[in-house]
């Protein structure tokens, strides 16, 4: 399974990443696949963001700070971390160019909050944020994946007891098979990655996010996933 610019999922090869968004979850992404051994540009609106420096400060000599176009153009493969509000506005910084032929994992959720705390998504029911994505940028092999469950957990499905579920869903079935392997990296059994299709699966995986978001505020926690059981 060949990535962009020469690198290897698999086989224990290093691969670059670029990932886009310097928040909770793209910082997380960026420590696991550095603590893999990877190399990561970590990427925002501007080349100073504070959050960027100071993750590159203490990731060490493999980890880098940049603009969003920056850490496309490091990335063999490309992981969008930012709000899926804005998603589109971070992937037009880093530049069509710049990402096409790669992989890129959409890990965005187009979450929009009332000022009452109230939970709604633009796009929703007849699009997605993983669509618009595609659509935009037809070069790049778009893969929606781990949008439906906390940072922490994406990275260390171990964190919690017995089997459990990650979907997967895009237009690229070796797109598709790319990100099956790095989620392997991250801890994911290959039997606990459900395919949910092609790239409008991703309109059901982000219309998942206010349920998601009712659960949390019963349970009180944000250390959940969803374990589905089928019949024989």
């Amino acid at each position: 399974m060949v990535v962009a610019a020469g690198f290897r999922v698999t086989g224990g090869a290093v691969v670059r990443y670029g990932v886009l968004g310097t928040g909770g979850v793209g910082r997380t992404i960026a420590d696991k696949l550095v603590a893999l051994g990877h190399e990561v540009t970590i990427g925002s609106r501007s080349r100073g963001n504070e959050n960027a420096v100071a993750w590159a400060e203490q990731a060490g000599p493999t980890g880098h700070a940049g603009t969003f176009a920056d850490a496309a153009e490091f990335g063999a493969v490309v992981v969008n971390a930012t709000a899926g509000t804005v998603s589109l506005d971070a992937l037009r910084a880093a530049g069509a160019e710049r990402l096409a032929g790669k992989v890129l994992i959409d890990l965005s959720n187009p979450l929009v909050f009332s000022p009452e705390g109230a939970v709604t998504l633009d796009p929703v029911n007849t699009d997605s944020v993983g669509e618009r994505i595609q659509r935009e940028f037809p070069r790049t092999r778009v893969v929606k994946a781990l949008n439906t469950l906390t940072a922490p957990l994406m990275v260390d499905p171990a964190r919690l007891p017995g089997e459990h579920n990650v979907f997967v869903a895009g237009d690229d079935a070796d797109a598709k098979a790319e990100v099956v392997a790095v989620l392997a990296e991250f801890g994911w059994p290959a039997g606990s990655v459900i395919d949910l299709g092609d790239i409008a699966g991703a309109r059901a995986l982000e219309m998942t996010m206010p349920f998601w978001i009712r659960l949390m505020q019963s349970f009180g926690t944000a250390e959940f996933n969803y374990s589905f059981t089928r019949a024989k």
